[in-house]
């Protein structure tokens, strides 16, 4: 049995060859039941998808996505979703009918006899601090609502002018304002009083490992997929592996 982390995958229409390794990597999880590689749950830690604009919006794109999670789910997979800075407004009805179960912004697992803290990232970037404080407003429940409240074709121009704006505002930001801090780590870990974190959001596959306190702390980031998909793997009496494969 194993347990499966993706993030960052941005889907869309328009990224076949992503969509396409997607359903490919649920199709490896499907016919593994039964081996040592068999999935028994995966965690989506966000930005699963490019956009979502409300759970009562739907298309042919979607209903395939939904579609190869449910046959996942049915074939005995426990699929859990996390919210991205992407995808923020997928709610509950979504995630029912995908038979995803809905996860806090950070979420606490055991694997094996070790605590391992679930995270997106991005709340970890606080050297970034005009997206920062684009976050508070963008997590905040009463602007969520306001914003679903507008007609479909409203929400769509509204992502494209914060799709827009997020590229421009990125060119001018160094390397490292947009990768997390150390210190926002390191708190996130003692909150949660463990060692060890996944998170995606910075798009730099990684496994970092230093001392905090006297504490050996291990941090494994995800890869976003464009030229490779990237997942993290565990399976009982292992270790956490970051692995990845042609698109």
């Amino acid at each position: 049995m194993a347990i499966y982390f993706i993030s960052d995958l941005h889907l869309e229409p328009a990224q076949k060859a992503i969509t396409d390794g997607f359903l490919s990597f649920l199709d490896s999880l499907n016919s593994a039941k039964g081996s040592q590689n068999e999935a028994e749950e995966l965690y989506i830690l966000g930005d699963f998808f490019e956009v979502w604009i409300g759970d009562d919006y739907s298309n042919e794109y979607i209903e395939l996505i939904n579609q190869a999670l449910q046959q996942c789910s049915n074939k005995g997979t426990k699929i859990y979703f996390m919210h991205g800075n992407r995808d923020f407004l997928v709610g509950k009805t979504w995630c029912d009918n995908a038979h995803c179960e809905l996860l806090d912004e950070s979420k606490l697992i055991t694997l094996g006899n070790e605590s391992i803290l679930l995270m997106h990232g991005d709340s970890l970037c606080t050297d970034d601090v005009e997206y920062m404080k684009a976050r508070v407003m963008l997590r905040n429940p009463q602007w969520q609502e306001q914003l679903l409240a507008k007609t479909i074709p409203e929400r769509i121009e509204f992502a494209k002018q914060v799709r827009s704006e997020s590229k421009e505002s990125q060119k001018g930001k160094s390397y490292e304002i947009m990768d997390v801090n150390q210190t926002a780590v390191d708190g996130a870990l003692s909150a949660a009083h463990c060692s060890t974190m996944i998170h995606g959001h910075t798009h730099r596959p990684n496994i970092h490992h230093w001392d905090f306190e006297g504490e050996k702390r291990t941090r494994y980031v995800l890869g976003d997929w464009g030229d490779k998909g990237w997942f993290i793997k565990w399976q009982a009496g292992e270790t956490l592996k970051l692995e990845s494969f042609d698109l």
